[in-house]
C-alpha cells in the first residue's frame, strides 16, 4: 500500500543534557560513583516519564563530571554536538557555580542539588541559582522537601521527581520549537489586528522563523495540479466512507455541488500539509514545492479573501488539526483559524507540552449566566460547577475532532489522547461524534463544509490565550475547569440562537473569590482562545516564563507555580511582579 504521510517536521528530536557536578577536592572513585548514580536515576526517570510530541521517549545525554571552566567548557561542546535543547545539573556536592554553569542564556537549565547534609548539595543549588540570577539565566530550581542520606542519590523523591519532569515538560517545549517555521498564508483576517501575525515575535519569544505566504498559493496548486492526484482518490473514498453529511442550514439550500466542494476542501487540507511539511512524493515534477516550509505552526487566513470565492477552511483546519486523516494516525499538523498567529502559538505549546495533542481553536463566543439560561430553556437551573454560568466556546468549524471528548482514560474520564496514544476506537468514536454541513452562505459565499459536534462533559479543560500590548510585550491568559454537558433540549435552545451546525464546547472555569465565569469572559483579551486537554496551567505558566511571557487573567494558585529563580527573589508571586519581571528579563531569544 502506498503512503502517503508527510515528513515529521523534527528531523532531529532534541535530548536532554544532564551535568554531574562535582568539588574538584572530592574527585575520587566512591564519589564519583555517588555522583553517577544520581544522574543515571534522573536519566531513567526522564526516559520512562517523559515523551516528545512524536511519542518517543525524551532521551539524555549525561556529560562527564564537570568539576571546572574547562569541563564545563568541554560539556558545552558536546551539548551542541548532541542537539541539547534543555539543561540539567544534578550534584550531592558543593561546586564552584561560576565555573561548572554553561553560559548560555538561550537554553532553558535547572539544578537539582541533593538534599543531604552529609555533603552540601543543597547549598551548591542555593549559590547557582543566585549565579544564574546575576547572569540572567532563567534557572529553575528543584530542592527536595526532605532531607535524605548520602546513599541514596539514586532515590528521587517524589516532589523532586514532579519537579524534574515539570522542567523537562516546559524545557524541551522551548527546545522543539527552536529552528522551526511559523507558515502564515494570507494576512489578516476581518480586520482582527490583535491576531495579526509579527515576525518578530516567533523570532524573538519563540526562536522560531516566519514564513508569509499568499493564499493564492494554494489556488494555484489546485488549479495546475501541484499535488499526489493519487492521496486526492484516497482521501475522497475515505472521507466519503467515514464522514456523515448532516442538515443544510441555508433557506434554499446550497447554491454549491457538493463533489466539488468536497474535492476542494479535501485538496486544500493536503496542499497546507505539503506546504507546512513538504511532501517527497511531488519531487519528480516539482521539486521546490516538495521541500514545504519546515512549518510548526501556521495560520490561514481564509475570510474573506478567500471564503467569499472560494471554499472555507473548515474542513482543512478541523482535520489538519486532529490526531488523525484518511492516512491514519499522525501528530495533529496545528493549524490557527483567521491567521490568529496568537491564538495558535497557545495551540502549539498546548499540543508540546502534553506530547503531541490535538487542541481546540474556538471563538470565547458567550457567557450565560444561571439566569439568562432559565428564561431561554424553560426554567433550567445551572447546577453544580455550571452554577455559576458556563462559558460557550464555539467557531465556524475548525475544531479538531478530538474535540468531541470520546477519546477516554481508563477511569472514563474524556480526554484528548497524544496522537501515539489513540486507538481506532477512538477515531470511530470521534467520527460517529461528527458531522459535516454545508457552509452557512452568509459568512460563506464560496461554499465549504462546518463540522458540528458538542464536547462530552467532565474533561478537565486548560482556557489559554496569548495578547499583545502595544509595546509587542506579550501577556498569558491561562485559566483551568472542566466541560460541562447540558440536556439536550437546553444545548438545544441556546446552541440554535447562534448557528446549529457548527462544534460547541461548554466549560465551566473553576472559580476564585475574585474572578468567576463572568469575569473571566469579560476580561478576556481576544475573541479566540484555545483548550487543551488536562489541568495544564502550571505547565503553560513554567514555560511562560522561560520565553519571557507575562501572566495575566488566572486562576491557578501563584504559590505552586514552577518558575525561574528571578521570580523568587521577592518572595511575592503576584501578578503585576510577575509582569515586571518578564517585561525586565525580556524575550528568551531578543
Amino acid at each position: 500500500m502506498v503512503s502517503f504521510t508527510r515528513p515529521n517536521v523534527f528531523e532531529e528530536m532534541p535530548v536532554l543534557g544532564i551535568v554531574p557536578v562535582i568539588d574538584g577536592r572530592l574527585r575520587d572513585s566512591k564519589n564519583l560513583a555517588i555522583l553517577q548514580k544520581m544522574a543515571k536515576a534522573v536519566a531513567k526517570l526522564v526516559t520512562a516519564n517523559a515523551r516528545n510530541p512524536d511519542g518517543t521517549p525524551v532521551k539524555c545525554v549525561i556529560a562527564e563530571p564537570v568539576g571546572g571552566a574547562a569541563e564545563r567548557d568541554r560539556c558545552q561542546r558536546l551539548f551542541r554536538r548532541k542537539n541539547v535543547g534543555a539543561i540539567l545539573y544534578v550534584s550531592p556536592f558543593w561546586c564552584y557555580a561560576g565555573e561548572v554553569i554553561l553560559p548560555d542564556r538561550q537554553i532553558p537549565q535547572a539544578i537539582y542539588g541533593f538534599n543531604g547534609t552529609e555533603r552540601p548539595g543543597a547549598v551548591f543549588e542555593s549559590a547557582a541559582v543566585s549565579h544564574c540570577v546575576d547572569q540572567g539565566i532563567r534557572a529553575l530550581a528543584i530542592y527536595g522537601q526532605d532531607v535524605q542520606p548520602l546513599t541514596q542519590t539514586d532515590t528521587i523523591a517524589a516532589d523532586v521527581s514532579k519537579k524534574i519532569l515539570a522542567f523537562v515538560r516546559a524545557g524541551m517545549t522551548v527546545a522543539y520549537m527552536r529552528g522551526t517555521n511559523y507558515l502564515s498564508i494570507g494576512s489578516c483576517s476581518m480586520g482582527i489586528n490583535g491576531s495579526m501575525p509579527a515576525p518578530n515575535i516567533f523570532r524573538d519569544v519563540l526562536g522560531m522563523g516566519f514564513q508569509l505566504v499568499d493564499m493564492s498559493e494554494i489556488a494555484g496548486r489546485i488549479r495546475d495540479g501541484i499535488y499526489d492526484s493519487r492521496e486526492l482518490e484516497h482521501a475522497k473514498k475515505w472521507v466519503a466512507e467515514n464522514c456523515t453529511v448532516g442538515f443544510d442550514p441555508n433557506r434554499k439550500g446550497s447554491p454549491h455541488k457538493p463533489s466539488k466542494i468536497w474535492r476542494e476542501s479535501i485538496l486544500m487540507a493536503m496542499i497546507v500539509q505539503d506546504m507546512m511539511r513538504g511532501n517527497p512524493r511531488l519531487k519528480r515534477r516539482f521539486r521546490e514545492k516538495s521541500l514545504g516550509y519546515h512549518a510548526l505552526l501556521a495560520g490561514f487566513q481564509g475570510q474573506r479573501h478567500w471564503t467569499d470565492f472560494w471554499p472555507n477552511g473548515d474542513f482543512m483546519e478541523a482535520f489538519l488539526n486532529t490526531s488523525f486523516d484518511w492516512n491514519g494516525l499522525r501528530m495533529p499538523f496545528t493549524v490557527a483559524t483567521e491567521n490568529d498567529a496568537l491564538n495558535g502559538i497557545c495551540m502549539m505549546l498546548g499540543s508540546l507540552l502534553t506530547g503531541g495533542s490535538a487542541q481546540i481553536f474556538a471563538d470565547l463566543r458567550t457567557f450565560w449566566s444561571p439566569e439568562a439560561v432559565a428564561k431561554v430553556a424553560k426554567g433550567y437551573q445551572l447546577t453544580g460547577l455550571a452554577s455559576g454560568g458556563v462559558l460557550h466556546h464555539l467557531n465556524s468549524g475548525p475544531a479538531c475532532l478530538d474535540g468531541t471528548g470520546c477519546q477516554l482514560l481508563p477511569d472514563g474520564t474524556p480526554t484528548m489522547k497524544p496522537w501515539w496514544n489513540v486507538t481506532d476506537a477512538d477515531i470511530k468514536a470521534c467520527l460517529e461524534a461528527t458531522t459535516f454541513h454545508p457552509a452557512d452562505d452568509v459568512y460563506f459565499p464560496g461554499g465549504g463544509w462546518s463540522t458540528r459536534f458538542c464536547t462530552c462533559g467532565r474533561m478537565p479543560v486548560t482556557m489559554t490565550r496569548i495578547v499583545r500590548d502595544e509595546t509587542g510585550h506579550l501577556v498569558l491568559h491561562v485559566v483551568e475547569g472542566e466541560t460541562v454537558t447540558l440536556p439536550p433540549e437546553v444545548h438545544n435552545a441556546l446552541d440554535k440562537r447562534t448557528n446549529p451546525t457548527w462544534p460547541t464546547t461548554w466549560v465551566a472555569p473553576y472559580a476564585t473569590q475574585s474572578m468567576g465565569a463572568y469575569e473571566i469572559m469579560n476580561a478576556w483579551g481576544a475573541n479566540h482562545d484555545v483548550l487543551t486537554a488536562g489541568h495544564m496551567g502550571q505547565h503553560f505558566r513554567t514555560v511562560a516564563a522561560l520565553l519571557g511571557i507575562s501572566v495575566g487573567i488566572t486562576n491557578i494558585d501563584p504559590t505552586e507555580q514552577f518558575v525561574p529563580a528571578q521570580w523568587g527573589l521577592y518572595g511575592d508571586r503576584s501578578l503585576g511582579l510577575d509582569d515586571s519581571i518578564a517585561r525586565r528579563l525580556g524575550p528568551l531569544y531578543a
